[in-house]
């Protein structure tokens, strides 16, 4: 007679999902919301997640070096929005202009990073319980194993000791020890065996590796919350006061003390470039910036002068000083029309070329009958095209002009709303010059003056070798990137420890090998030790045969030196 049914549930020995024959259906098997994120959690912390990510994150962060970004190159977006205006503010919403500080990055990257963790903490327990362990015992059939080989020895006389088969046991084992193997030695009945081990560095370079990736996430991520950078374009002559006011652009972490920024000043004395002549090889281009500097700390004696070069920076009190870029600053002058200067700046022209031809704004918000701004193009060495636009044919200055298009009307700049010095929002203001006003651009060489329409005033281009000696009429400028990042230092350590890791992960091969010693089937009355040899690696290992070799003649050579008098003969494989 069958059992009920409550008692078929109460059998230990039968799953309560059983389906009897009686038609009772399985339960259905639920995870509920601890069993999703255990599964979750298994799913992240597994290795193919892990290189998942490391790729992803690979793959996200190339959109960070084909558009500019506002932290390295904030003039570079500027220029990005004037010339893409319809695809800009597409990439903006998408936080393709910072990449690095996106939502979307930031989670790829804190998912590695639990990633990482969730695999290395098992697999360091693991390697920890495996380096405490004996190596395995010898398997019964080492034939099947890479490299096998076998001798026969003969002993002489009727009786032999176990103690000589034994003795070559460990005259193995010494050899093993000595070669950097982790050796077990397993006797039984007939047969004496060493198990030898070697290459867990390989294991440890590989945890060694991942903790240095690790280290570099964790370094980044908390020396983010304490550093800044920042962007100042400084002009020949002027100087720069370290204070944030005074930044052209200024990023610094949540937890940064704006009022703990360093004091110096920072004053650009010369900025020397060399081009390469007409004529000759790569003509037009530099072969060498340099941005010649006066620091000056607190003290009054705390002066230096420093050269800042291309991929070549300085360090001012923990500061790092990069060189991004250079360009021309003419000075303009414009007066009003009763000949009172409204304006009198040296003004830095973005270049767009390679030429050199360079693009600057002038804003004139007062001290005119109404508010002006100018889009000037400076070309520094002039020459006119077939269609009668004008290019740059040579960066340094040979033959330098200016063009300047006037607007009038609201330049935006009332209301208190931050405006870029290098744009001109010419939605709300009227055209004057220029383009398809009817009226021709007015065009300036270094030391002339233009007429501003409508009798508004005029506009110089000051030729500073005339007013103020210098060796150019024209000022240059170099733009600084000021970055402080305390990580640094512990991002080349980490740096380091993770290409050593990697090195010893690849370099150093796994293997174990084996050295049994046992007693053949008598032969002529005499009785025979057979010797075999053999290996196993995990992964690729080309030298591993060669290895086993060695062994094998190595331990043969040292059992024939030790036999004193004589016991062992060699016999046939």
């Amino acid at each position: 007679m069958s059992r009920s049914l409550s008692e078929r549930e109460r059998d230990p020995a039968r799953p309560v999902d059983h389906i009897d024959g009686d038609g009772r259906k399985a339960a259905e098997l639920t995870l509920g919301w601890r069993g999703w994120l255990r599964w979750g959690w298994r799913q992240l912390t597994s290795m193919r997640v892990a290189m998942f990510l490391l790729l992803l994150m690979a793959v996200a962060a190339i959109p960070g070096s084909l558009v500019p970004q506002r932290r390295a190159d904030p003039n570079g977006v500027v220029q990005y929005f004037r010339n893409q205006p319809e695809l800009a503010p597409v990439l903006d919403n998408l936080q393709l202009f910072d990449v690095y500080g996106s939502a979307w990055f930031s989670a790829i990257y804190l998912l590695l990073f639990l990633s990482l963790i969730g695999c290395i903490i098992p697999r360091i327990k693991h390697h920890a319980k495996a380096l405490r362990a004996r190596p395995p015992r010898t398997p019964v059939r080492l034939q099947r194993m890479a490299g096998y080989s076998s001798r026969e020895l003969s002993i002489g006389g009727a009786r032999v000791p176990d103690s000589d088969v034994a003795e070559a046991a460990a005259i193995a084992e010494r050899d093993l020890r000595r070669r950097g193997y982790r050796v077990a030695r397993y006797d039984t009945d007939g047969s004496w065996s060493v198990s030898a081990e070697r290459g867990y560095l390989r294991e440890s370079g590989n945890l060694l590796f991942h903790i240095a990736l690790v280290g570099i996430l964790v370094t980044v991520l908390v020396s983010s919350f304490f550093s800044y950078t920042g962007d100042r374009v400084i002009v020949s002559g002027t100087t720069f006061v370290n204070a944030q006011s005074s930044y052209s652009s200024f990023t610094a972490g949540q937890l940064f003390d704006t009022n703990s920024l360093p004091p110096y000043t920072l004053s650009l004395d010369e900025f020397g470039v060399d081009y390469v002549q007409p004529g000759r090889p790569g003509a037009g281009q530099a072969g060498n910036f340099a941005a010649n500097l006066t620091v000056r700390g607190p003290a009054p004696d705390e002066e230096r002068t420093e050269t800042v070069r291309v991929n070549w920076p300085i360090t001012v009190v923990n500061d790092r000083i990069y060189l991004l870029g250079n360009g021309y600053a003419p000075m303009i002058t414009v007066r009003n029309a009763g000949g009172e200067i409204v304006y009198q700046e040296p003004l830095p022209f973005l270049p767009q070329d390679a030429a050199m031809t360079s693009l600057g704004i002038v804003k004139v918000p007062d001290g005119l009958p109404e508010q002006i701004g100018l889009i000037g193009f400076l070309y520094p060495t002039q020459d006119e095209l077939d269609t009668g636009a004008y290019t740059s044919v040579f960066p340094d200055l040979i033959n330098p002009l200016i063009t300047f298009n006037v607007f009038s009307g609201n330049l935006g700049i009332d209301d208190g709303t931050p405006r870029s010095v290098y744009q001109l929002d010419t939605k709300s203001m009227t055209q004057l010059t220029g383009g398809k006003t009817g009226v021709d651009s007015i065009e300036l060489r270094p030391g002339e003056t233009g007429d501003l329409p409508n009798g508004m005033g005029t506009v110089t281009f000051e030729d500073l070798t005339k007013t103020e000696g210098a060796d150019e009429p024209v000022r240059r400028f170099a733009s600084l990137q000021i970055q402080r990042d305390p990580g640094s230092a512990w991002v080349l350590v980490f740096s380091i420890m993770a290409i050593g890791g990697m090195l010893t992960g690849l370099l150093v091969p796994r293997r174990r090998v084996w050295v049994k010693a046992s007693f053949a089937d008598p032969v002529t009355g005499r009785r025979r030790v057979r010797l075999e040899y053999a290996g196993l690696a995990r992964g690729e290992d080309p030298g591993l045969e060669r290895a086993v070799e060695q062994l094998r003649d190595t331990h043969l050579s040292a059992i024939a030196e030790q036999a004193q008098p004589p016991r062992f003969t060699k016999g046939t494989p």
